[in-house]
């Protein structure tokens, strides 16, 4: 567990140039904090990205979670039809028509991770691609982009999710409207007290 905190510390010292030179900066800082309070607090529970795309936040994610398995929830093939339609449908984004995230696949994920053996691709539909899986969580990245998706992964993840646990949910701003309105109306159903990040996307993030 020692050895886990300090290669945790390390990596602020080896990322701080790259990290403060990226328009997700905050995100990434805040990641490698969460993950030494994790480690420090001895929260158990796997780790998990759903809506993974090239997996850029992914690779992190695994390596500051040398030691854990890590879900990949994504369709690797863009957004899902039934999603675009109801984001439509409710009028929450008028990027979504325009979005295209189909330049992507496992194997350009799995090629970027430090630790591939500890990845576990869960491709398809969500949340369908979330039966059988009963693993408890430390973290979970929700960067979906979409209302329904991000809705569902909130009842999914947040019941899983340790005492000392944390979420975050990306892409709460712009023209991306359904994130919002996901996590709010969650938190509001089940009375969980969130927070913002100041990064360029918005990130809210949920704790137990």
């Amino acid at each position: 567990m020692e050895t886990v905190i300090k290669v945790i510390r390390n990596l602020v010292i080896s990322w701080i140039i790259k990290i403060f030179t990226s328009n997700d900066a905050v995100r990434y800082a805040s990641l490698l904090l969460v993950a030494n309070g994790i480690y420090e607090k001895k929260v158990a529970g796997c780790v998990a990205e759903l809506g993974v795309y090239k997996g850029d936040f992914a690779k992190r994610i695994n390596i500051c979670f040398p030691d854990r398995k890590l879900f990949l929830f994504d369709t690797f093939e863009g957004f899902d039809a039934r999603d675009v339609n109801a984001e439509i449908a409710q009028n929450f984004s008028t990027a979504v028509v325009t979005s295209d995230f189909t330049n992507t696949s496992v194997e350009v994920v799995l090629n970027k991770m430090k630790y591939p053996e500890n990845c576990i691709v869960k491709k398809g539909y969500f949340p369908e691609t979330a039966e059988g899986v009963e693993e408890q969580f430390a973290f979970v990245s929700i960067d979906a982009d979409l209302y329904e998706p991000i809705y569902q992964g909130l009842m999914y993840f947040y019941p899983r999710l340790e005492k000392g646990g944390y979420i975050f949910v990306h892409d709460c701003n712009g023209d991306m409207y359904g994130g919002k309105a996901a996590v709010e109306k969650y938190a509001q159903e089940f009375n969980i007290p969130y927070f913002p990040l100041c990064d360029v996307c918005a990130t809210i993030v949920l704790s137990k």
